[in-house]
């Protein structure tokens, strides 16, 4: 992880409080299937690691999406909270979700091969394929 911060936010009905204590300052978007199928569209989303709290888990529901992923939400709101990589524990969250978004920084897009033609983001981004994804982070299946 590069620059990190601690920081804190809640779910659309504040049910779910998260505090994180070193998060990204870098926002990325990925485009795969998976994630334009679960929030309608890209997920922004930032690298928290893996010293993420919740104030009451009860307010949280979690599908196992993959071998390797689950994705939480509130169970309140229905506020998409994480997508957690199993073996590290490390969750990856929606920017949204901050109280303090103003240390972020767009500066990456994953599974840009994936991304519909009907929308483009005007930033400049470090852009990665899917293959590439999986060369540099594991062999996953798609």
């Amino acid at each position: 992880m590069s620059e990190t911060f601690g920081g804190s936010g809640r779910c659309l009905c504040g049910a779910t409080q998260i505090s994180v204590k070193n998060m990204s300052k870098n926002v990325g978007a990925c485009h795969c299937g998976m994630c334009r199928k679960w929030g309608g569209g890209p997920l922004l989303a930032v690298d928290c690691g893996s010293d993420v709290s919740f104030n009451d888990k009860g307010t949280i529901s979690v599908y196992n999406s993959s071998d390797w992923a689950e994705r939480g939400f509130c169970n309140q709101c229905g506020s998409h909270l994480f997508y957690r990589l199993k073996e590290s524990n490390q969750y990856i969250m929606p920017a949204g979700l901050f109280d303090d978004d103003s240390m972020f920084v767009f500066d990456h897009q994953i599974f840009i091969d994936k991304k519909p033609s009907y929308y483009c983001f005007a930033n400049e981004t470090s852009d990665m394929t899917g293959a590439e994804v999986f060369a540099k982070y594991g062999s996953l299946p798609e």
